[in-house]
């Protein structure tokens, strides 16, 4: 029986199956039941391909499961996040690691565009996936004229 184990977004739920995707690899898997998960959850696990066909997954063992919140804040982006985004030119992202646990993701946007861009990103279920793969407990998203800054960070 195979097995994959590793952190999982789960990215749908109803009353028969689950499906997840890895964060790492965004292999998407579907559990044949579901042991109380709920969609936008991020967990670490072990599954088990169940036999004789081995296309479905079952939870061999759940080692955490949580929810990784995301928040457009009111704050201005930090010294740095501005100060890389006066060296980009719009549309372009600039990352950086954060001492220490996290990243720290730079976009530059036309002026106007800072509100609905970050409202994407903290509705784009990939924001969650990237942040599951960091390690992080939270994403916080700060608008300034023309710069959108995506910090992940620890708790």
């Amino acid at each position: 029986m195979s097995q994959k184990e590793g952190t999982f977004l789960v990215t749908h739920v109803d009353e028969s199956s689950v499906t997840v995707r890895d964060v790492v690899d965004s292999q998407v898997l579907t559990l044949s039941e579901n042991p109380g998960l709920e969609a936008g959850t991020v967990i670490e696990a072990t599954l088990e391909a169940e036999p004789p066909m081995e296309v479905t997954y079952a939870v061999a063992d759940l080692a955490a499961e949580h929810e990784i919140p995301v928040a457009v804040v009111d704050l201005e982006p930090t010294r740095q996040a501005t100060g890389l985004a006066a060296d980009q030119p719009v549309g372009e992202l600039t990352t950086r690691e954060r001492a220490g646990t996290g990243e720290l993701h730079v976009l530059t946007v036309p002026d106007g565009e800072e509100t609905a861009t970050a409202e994407e990103i903290a509705a784009d279920e990939a924001t969650v996936a990237r942040a599951g793969r960091l390690g992080v407990d939270r994403v916080e998203i700060r608008t300034a004229s023309s710069v959108v800054s995506v910090r992940y960070l620890p708790d």
